[in-house]
């Protein structure tokens, strides 16, 4: 970022006042403090409804909680950036002045506290800054921006109610989606390549149906403990031994609830995974093969099949070649060949993908740096995303970020 007495440059020929920098940082700080549960984004719905009014941008609701903004701008192309704006159930630890101390209720009922954990409050903070630069500045672009405030990226619920509740009908169809995410990376990093950028993710709960008994008398029981504990441990077998050795999946056993007390033997045991795949090909393998280890170790323990409920399911997020090339060269000119990194395919995953599959519309994700260099320094590294003291610098995210926002949307639709 240069400053001027006048101005702050984004990026080469964007530049906004240092008012329009504070303002969105205090907007970035007021998100923060009121983080909301996937599903239940209503009071950030409103403040992103408030704030489009403001602007003067038409606007819809989508999927329950989301927010669809279209700005028009005479003829041109149809692009659509895309911000998620749940939080997570995490009692927030980063000791900052502007810390979430709210809660939120629980699919179960429960109440926990949330935090915005994985920094979608810089995606609407971002997403809104890119809406007053072009509202501002009409001169210098023609088309339409299809804002999509997206709800419910963690439970991967969101992209799809958008796209249920007939988005698409409503909304022009873009001809490309676009979406970021920041990352604990420098900020003026941006990690982007054609092709798959996370992975498909399914979460199941399985129920394991026994006998109940006196802990005293075993041989009136069927254990579910015992089946449930017989299955954790043979699954494991499933990346080890059924996959080759360069394929990455990951088959996570998270939750395993059996039990009221010590000397009854209960009548059922609860199991939640939580599984990762490169690609459909592979998911498919491997649900077939955990779906078979949970009925064979059932019928070896002499209980039927174990109840499977899909928790969620997470499509691919596949970035079209020629477009993630259009999206990379803008960065290049905007901030140097040396600020993309080509990282390997992680194991976390997205649900923006299904906005651009569900109607055939190329998509492109990246990755940018919200934290200043001097914490990677010394072999040091920043609290990372969904961590109870995860914190991006405001300025460096809330600038890097809509600089990299702003020069995506004015490669598409920029005269």
């Amino acid at each position: 970022m240069t400053q001027a007495a006048a101005s702050v440059t984004l990026a080469p020929g964007i530049k906004v006042s240092p008012d329009f920098v504070t303002e969105h940082i205090e907007m970035y700080k007021a998100f923060h403090r009121d983080p909301e549960l996937s599903s239940h984004e209503h009071r950030t719905a409103a403040a992103i409804e408030a704030r489009l009014d403001e602007l003067g941008i038409e606007h819809f609701h989508s999927g329950g909680t989301g927010v669809v903004g279209l700005l028009r701008n005479g003829e041109g192309p149809v692009i659509a950036p895309r911000a998620d704006t749940d939080g997570l159930p995490i009692a927030e630890e980063t000791g900052l002045d502007y810390a979430s101390t709210t809660t939120g209720t629980l699919p179960d009922g429960s109440t926990a506290p949330t935090m915005h954990g994985c920094g979608h409050d810089t995606h609407i903070t971002n997403a809104l800054a890119v809406a007053a630069y072009l509202t501002a500045n009409r001169e210098a672009w023609s088309g339409t921006v299809v804002f999509l405030f997206q709800p419910a990226e963690e439970t991967a619920a969101g992209a799809k109610a958008m796209v249920d509740d007939g988005l698409w009908d409503r909304a022009p169809r873009p001809e490309v989606v676009l979406a970021q995410h920041v990352m604990p990376q420098p900020s003026g990093t941006f990690t982007l390549r054609p092709g798959h950028m996370a992975s498909l993710a399914d979460s199941w709960r399985i129920t394991v149906r026994g006998r109940q008994a006196h802990g005293s008398q075993p041989e009136k029981s069927i254990d579910p403990i015992v089946a449930a504990s017989a299955i954790v441990l043979r699954l494991q077998t499933i990346v080890s031994r059924e996959l080759p050795p360069t394929t990455a999946a990951v088959v996570t056993v998270g939750t395993f609830h059996a039990g009221l007390k010590e000397n009854i033997i209960p009548e059922t045991a609860e199991l939640s995974l939580n599984i990762r795949t490169p690609d459909e090909e592979t998911r498919t393998k491997v649900l077939e093969a955990v779906r078979r280890i949970v009925n064979a170790e059932a019928a070896a323990s002499g209980i039927g099949e174990p109840d499977i409920v899909e928790i969620s399911r997470f499509p691919r997020l596949f970035n079209d070649a020629e477009h993630t090339e259009r999206v990379a060269a803008a960065f290049r000119e905007a901030f140097g060949e040396e600020s993309i990194i080509n990282a390997p395919l992680g194991m976390g995953s997205e649900d923006a993908g299904w906005l651009g599959d569900a109607i055939g519309a190329p998509v492109v994700f990246w990755a940018f740096g919200g934290f200043l260099a001097a914490e990677f320094e010394d072999g040091k590294a920043p609290a990372g995303n969904h961590h109870p003291a995860f914190a991006p610098d405001p300025e460096a995210a809330l600038v890097h970020g809509t600089a990299a926002a702003l020069s995506a949307v004015l490669s598409y639709v920029g005269r």
